[in-house]
């Protein structure tokens, strides 16, 4: 099937209430594109980011739009015309010009396209000497020599494409021993503490603050064999959460615990790390930018850590501690 996209421009004014006319309309949902919001988004959720990627900062840089999908065919084209008519009666109707010019651009995309065309940007990995991380769909020719990790990198974040990922992965191929227990804060897709229990770990327990991250970090546990008798997977929030704190010190103690999430996380975390490892544990912390890495070098000293390693991959570090 053949699909219209049809991007409407616009101004940030008049998003919401333009969207809620098409959807009025009987559209199926819409797709935002404006600086603004991803700017507010931005600046209200530093916590959670210390990069933004220079091409999604340009896409979101243009003029405003708002996006939707339409059937190629006689119903879509119907539904096109009776958008037309409403943009139509919305640009006579606008005194006070919150809707911008409301000039519409039209391209067709093929089904098949639409659903797999983002999989030409997924290509496998290779980690070290003997692992590799790679989609679901891939194959490569070495893999009986390989300890091979599947992804549905369409399911989440966290497909391993990351430098920070890559830096995690390979000190946990360097450090995991067969009887150890792994402790995944911030597991996110889960692969961390997945890989930890392919290269031997006896288990993993990964924890994240998204409800999504435990249906898809079980799912992709289970693309490589692992299940719930040596992984678990929990929604919790270990920085501010006391009583959720007491409980994963219970299930302890772990000889790892790997953090890759950002330096506004790994700070306050680091406070708290010992009381989940044992004696002489391995505190691996990583996602951390360039021009946070001295703050979180400094966090993790003077909460008791020695560093062992510190790496490094273009912009990234991951910081190896006892």
């Amino acid at each position: 099937m053949q699909w219209l996209c049809v991007s409407i421009y616009t101004m940030s004014e008049g998003i919401e209430s333009l969207s809620d006319g098409l959807c009025e309309l009987g559209v199926g949902g819409v797709e935002v594109e404006d600086k603004n919001e991803f700017e507010d988004f931005l600046e209200n959720n530093r916590q959670y980011w210390d990069y933004v990627d220079e091409e999604l900062r340009e896409k979101m840089s243009g003029e405003t739009r708002v996006k939707i999908y339409l059937s190629d065919d006689e119903e879509g084209r119907a539904m096109l015309s009776m958008v037309e008519k409403y943009l139509s009666s919305l640009k006579n109707t606008d005194s006070k010009n919150i809707y911008g010019r409301l000039r519409t651009e039209i391209d067709t995309m093929r089904e098949e396209d639409w659903e797999n065309n983002w999989k030409q940007f997924f290509k496998p990995i290779y980690v070290g000497d003997r692992l590799v991380i790679k989609p679901e769909w891939e194959t490569i020719p070495d893999a009986e020599n390989k300890i091979v990790f599947n992804i549905d990198p369409g399911m989440t974040f966290g497909s391993g494409q990351h430098e920070t990922t890559r830096l995690c992965v390979e000190t946990l191929d360097k450090i995991v021993k067969k009887e150890d227990k792994v402790l995944d804060l911030g597991c996110g897709s889960g692969i961390l503490s997945i890989i930890a229990l392919m290269l031997g770990a006896k288990s993993a327990y990964a924890i994240d603050i998204d409800p999504n991250c435990e249906k898809i970090a079980y799912s992709n546990a289970s693309l490589n064999g692992i299940g719930k008798d040596t992984y678990t997977v929990e929604i919790g929030n270990i920085i501010t959460n006391d009583a959720y704190k007491d409980r994963v010190e219970k299930q302890g103690p772990y000889e790892i615990v790997v953090a890759n999430i950002v330096a506004d996380v790994i700070i306050p975390l680091s406070k708290d790390v010992k009381r989940y490892l044992k004696e002489g544990g391995i505190f691996i912390a990583s996602g951390i930018i360039e021009h946070r890495f001295e703050e979180v070098k400094k966090a993790i000293i003077e909460n008791g850590f020695e560093i062992l390693e510190i790496k490094k991959e273009n912009d990234w570090y991951c910081i190896v501690s006892k």
